[in-house]
């Protein structure tokens, strides 16, 4: 079976000196190997299909049979990453918490220990008839959330 830290060296080698970086690698059972990139302005076939070929000629069929996918990061996909979270600043994302609360709101902005997310929540003061909106920004960890994930709408 294949390493999955030679196949992280290999392809961290390769996006080195690039704006794309790594998300995430997995192996799978029979050596079915995922590699998936990002991109802060967004991933192209030719971006993967170089990649694989990086990847192709450093690796040895004769040694090691494997099948290798190399693929975007996934516009709904859960952010795996910090790099993400900078990506998507300023974007509406949705949030799961461990404890089953779902949130959306801004991504306002991040850091290696979490994120902050400005929500706009409906409200009544006390005495009002009506409900107001309020924006308030919530400090989120990392170790809090089940996942992260850009909303898209339309």
């Amino acid at each position: 079976m294949i390493e999955k830290s030679v196949l992280t060296d290999l392809t961290l080698e390769f996006l080195q000196d690039s704006p794309t970086y790594l998300v995430d690698v997995i192996v799978g059972t029979d050596n079915a190997i995922t590699i998936e990139i990002d991109n802060d302005q967004g991933v192209d076939i030719d971006d993967c299909v170089a990649l694989s070929r990086h990847l192709e000629s450093k690796l040895d069929r004769e040694v090691e049979d494997f099948e290798l996918t190399v693929t975007s990061a996934g516009l709904t996909s859960p952010f795996k990453i910090p790099r993400q979270y900078k990506k998507y600043e300023g974007k509406e994302v949705e949030v799961l918490s461990k404890q089953g609360q779902k949130m959306t709101g801004i991504l306002k902005s991040s850091d290696p220990e979490g994120f902050t997310l400005t929500v706009t929540r409906k409200v009544r003061p006390d005495g009002a008839k009506r409900k107001t909106e309020v924006t308030e920004d919530l400090r989120i960890a990392f170790n809090e959330i089940k996942y992260t994930k850009y909303l898209i709408r339309f």
